[in-house]
């Protein structure tokens, strides 16, 4: 099932949808007027999506829920940083290995951390089942060449994505409160997902992607912009259906700790 998410996920993509589009056109060449229709709306997507003004109407809905967090964090906070890849082949540093995207989640927890005292760092992620390190361990990694404590780091090498990284922080911490950080456009879903299961997060977006720009211009930073929010919003069907209306993330109840 997670992979078939994924493969259904990837269809409604902007470039495969568009490249799916353009495959059925050639397909049916014989219906001039249909083909016609497909490659204009195959055109007419990647104008769309490729533009600010249309990546900006995609992601500002989600961006603009949460705002950016600098209230200080009671003694004894929890700082959780939700994984966004790495790539084991760059040569380097641990910081150097992790994603643009990782390492702004990375770079605004560790901002965090700093605005409490006696804090714990929380990095999730697993290995994607292809490398030979987890996310967790190279977040982990980064956040000590960073300045952070190997003691203060708590590590979910196993959580694969966004529920199963609230799991897993559910058996760790009951209902203690704790500070989330994850990517704007990210933050709803995981908002939800986190309080389905009975969890007490407290937003702290980063990695924001509505920009002002020129109308007129198309490029691929737009393009990418469109299709991560793209997938926050199939992901939150995805979450509505399986997950929200029948409650079943929130069936087993963890006793909170007194402090962390």
């Amino acid at each position: 099932m997670f992979w078939l998410k994924k493969i259904i996920s990837q269809l409604f993509m902007p470039v495969p949808l568009t490249v799916l589009i353009l495959l059925v056109a050639m397909v049916l060449l014989r219906n001039r007027k249909l083909v016609r229709s497909l490659l204009s709306l195959a055109i007419v997507l990647l104008v769309f999506l490729s533009s600010t003004p249309g990546s900006n109407l995609l992601s500002s809905p989600l961006e603009n829920k949460y705002s950016v967090n600098s209230n200080a964090i009671p003694k004894g906070c929890l700082v959780m940083v939700l994984g966004s890849g790495h790539d084991e082949s760059v040569s380097g540093t641990a910081v150097q290995k992790l994603s643009s995207t990782a390492l702004a989640r990375l770079s605004e927890g560790i901002r965090q951390y700093h605005l409490g005292s006696d804090c714990k760092l929380v990095v999730s992620g697993w290995s994607g089942g292809e490398g030979t390190l987890s996310h967790a361990e190279v977040m982990a990694e980064a956040a000590i060449e960073l300045g952070i404590d190997n003691e203060r780091i708590i590590r979910f090498p196993l959580a694969r994505d966004t529920i199963e990284e609230a799991e897993f922080l559910k058996w760790e911490i009951g209902n203690y409160p704790f500070r989330l950080v994850t990517s704007a456009s990210h933050m709803p879903r995981s908002m939800a997902i986190f309080q389905n299961i009975g969890l007490a997060p407290q937003a702290a977006p980063t990695d924001f992607m509505t920009r002002q720009g020129r109308w007129w211009r198309l490029d691929a930073e737009n393009l990418w912009s469109s299709q991560r929010a793209i997938h926050e919003y199939l992901g939150r069907l995805w979450f509505k259906i399986k997950y929200e209306n029948d409650g079943t993330m929130n069936n087993a109840s963890t006793p909170a700790r007194e402090s962390y």
